[in-house]
């Protein structure tokens, strides 16, 4: 009986490659929700094309394995090897390279012989005869190595011994026959793997995750035949393809996160950068390639764990979270809900200082915030096909910018956590206009926070819709429930928030916002990892919560440490401020009562100050607004811009 493998091989090296009109604009969950339509256009052209290279490299597959020994298999080595000394000898290096690099992948690898060998004889004589593969061709471009035929002869021989032994293993099909059966074993598997798996497990295109992965292989094999043959930075370019047009844009990346585990992930993305690092520091081609080989392995696997997750009976929970409709649902509700406590706390804020002429400026960056994530997504898709570093380096640039204005918020908010200082910054305002800058500075807040959310909630809608175009209606379902989700989440925070006491107000959005900050600078330095802009020192072990901005990198744990620090330093420093304050300020009141009612009076003409209400304190025993409840009955400033509005409760 012939041996047949078990294990799915490498795909072909079809590439297929359809440009989806982007996103335009997607996520809109504020008061005024609106999104503009997405389109995709086909792609058949490319898809014909993808068809004609399929059936170009069937032909050479079978024509690879048109033998009927495996010794058969050695001879057509030998033969190229020869080849390739002969061009060395004549000093056409890259001649010889490249007849060395025919000898390994026509000869070596797409006749089975290498995988066969693996597999009977073991994964040291493969790794062995790999190798030296591999020094063949890195060497061949170095002129006067009198080594160098030696080693192609000490190669020959170890594939002949074990072509022979292949040969006298009575089990085992001839080069012919065991690349016929293990094409009916792959189809039999990949049909089961179709009629088990549930939709959400189907790559672009109605692709397995399966095919997905194996069809970025042959792109990170490559990166590794460019890397030995010196090209490090051609090689680290074709691995950043495999990771941002497959692992990220095809949704591999968020359903690995959401159906195994956020560390799974981060293992997943740090091998792929210390592949990309070794070939771009010129490693040597054993270690780049056995990085490579982990890589590949890892992605193999996480894919036969998504594929057989239906057919092993997933979850309700599971499925919701690796579905189409729970995908949709829970990008824009995690996406959206960081800038909406960023907005409704400032709205809130305005409202409260009796500001809400001005809160059109903030609905004025949100509106600027969605027009101009779908502008950058539409340029990314344009210039770069969402399938490189500039997205990442963008989305960290912008969350750093964002929790720099948030700290200065929130320290800001938690210097006017008390009465006194509210009510002195009122009556200020009485008297003098804000400068419109002040408000502009807020608008500019909503539109960071929203700006860096909106742009990455249209790259993962795109990359649903691209992945699973027949779920087009559950992820617009999924769409539509996170979005009244944000809604009433927005608005319970929104008319909520101003109804507590001062000092909780701006004590509890303080806090969110210093949490923030923390998050956003995890987030932040993570996005300029991936974009290869800050280097990476990766712990294995630590945990990954996205959620939290919390990733398993030195320099993420840092900055977060370091804001962190910055935020309780603030903190005590503003704590000690507000309560200096509160104490001169009781001194005053005492000093004030003390001078009798003429001080409350004031003077004759009533042209004076009311004294400080007695019910200036903390509590606001009737829920009054504090603004109201200390201005409202003061007459109107005579320059200076207007006072607060007053409306009656």
């Amino acid at each position: 009986m012939s041996y047949i493998p078990s294990a799915l091989p490498p795909a072909s090296n079809e590439h297929v490659r359809r440009r989806g009109t982007p996103l335009v604009l997607v996520a809109v969950f504020l008061v005024t929700l609106a999104s503009l339509t997405l389109v995709h256009s086909g792609g058949a052209r490319a898809e014909e094309s993808g068809s004609a290279t399929a059936s170009a490299d069937s032909s050479q597959a079978g024509t690879a394995t048109d033998y009927d020994t495996w010794s058969a298999v050695a001879v057509a080595v030998s033969a190229d090897l020869d080849g390739a000394l002969e061009q060395y000898r004549s000093g056409n290096t890259a001649g010889a390279a490249a007849t060395f690099q025919k000898a390994y992948s026509t000869d070596y690898v797409a006749s089975n012989l290498g995988r066969v060998v693996q597999d009977n004889l073991g994964q040291d004589t493969s790794t062995s005869q790999q190798q030296s593969f591999a020094d063949l061709r890195t060497r061949a471009y170095k002129v006067g190595d009198d080594a160098l035929a030696a080693d192609a002869a000490s190669l020959k021989s170890s594939v002949a011994d074990s072509a022979a032994s292949l040969d006298a293993t009575s089990s085992l099909a001839s080069p012919r026959d065991y690349a016929a059966a293990q094409a009916d074993a792959v189809a039999t598997q990949r049909a089961e793997i179709q009629a088990n798996s549930q939709e959400v497990n189907e790559g672009r295109q109605g692709r397995t995750w399966t095919e997905v992965a194996d069809e970025m292989t042959p792109l990170i094999d490559q990166g590794v035949d460019k890397a030995g043959n010196g090209d490090g930075q051609g090689g680290a370019e074709l691995v950043n393809k495999a990771y941002y047009g497959y692992y990220e844009k095809l949704g591999f990346e968020k359903t690995v996160m959401s159906a195994i585990s956020g560390d799974r992930v981060s293992q997943v993305e740090n091998q792929f950068k210390v592949v990309r690092q070794a070939m771009l520091e010129g490693a040597d081609s054993s270690t780049v390639t056995s990085n490579a080989q982990q890589l590949k392995d890892m992605l193999t696997q996480d894919a036969a764990t998504l594929d057989s997750g239906a057919a092993a009976g997933v979850n309700p929970v599971k499925a919701f979270f690796t579905g189409s409709f729970g995908q949709a649902f829970i990008i824009l509700l995690r996406e959206g809900l960081e800038a909406i406590l960023v907005v409704a706390a400032v709205i809130a804020y305005l409202v409260r200082a009796g500001m809400k002429d001005r809160v059109k400026f903030i609905y004025a960056g949100i509106l600027l915030g969605l027009i101009g994530s779908g502008v950058v997504a539409v340029l990314f898709a344009l210039l770069y096909n969402s399938a490189d570093a500039h997205q990442e380096v963008l989305e960290g640039v912008v969350a750093l910018i964002a929790m720099a204005m948030l700290l200065f918020t929130s320290n800001w908010m938690l210097s006017k956590s008390s009465v006194s200082s509210w009510n002195a910054y009122i009556k200020d305002r009485t008297e003098a206009s804000i400068s419109s800058g002040g408000f502009w500075a807020l608008a500019s807040l909503s539109f960071l926070a929203v700006f860096r959310e909106g742009a990455e909630t249209v790259m993962f809608y795109e990359a649903l819709f691209t992945m699973d175009p027949s779920g087009s209606a559950s992820i617009w379902q999924g769409f539509a429930a996170g979005a009244v989700c944000l809604v009433v989440i927005f608005l319970i925070i929104r008319f909520t928030s101003v109804k507590i006491p001062l000092r909780p107000f701006f004590a509890i959005t303080s806090f969110i916002m210093a949490v923030l900050v923390i998050i956003f600078a995890g987030g932040g330095v993570h996005a300029l990892v991936e974009g290869d802009v800050v280097p990476a020192s990766y712990l294995p072990g630590w945990p990954t919560y996205d959620y939290l901005g919390l990733y398993p990198y030195k320099q993420t744990l840092v900055a977060q440490a370091v804001m962190a620090a910055v935020v309780v330093v603030l903190f005590v420093v503003s704590t000690v401020r507000r309560r200096r304050e509160e104490r001169v300020e009781a001194v005053e009141a005492a000093a004030a009562e003390d001078t009798g009612p003429a001080a409350s009076t004031g003077s004759a003409d009533g042209a004076g100050e009311p004294a400080p209400s007695a019910c200036a304190d903390e509590e606001d025993p009737v829920g009054h607004d504090p603004v109201r409840r200390d201005f409202g009955d003061a007459p109107a400033p005579t320059g200076g811009g207007a006072g607060p509005e007053v409306e009656e409760s």
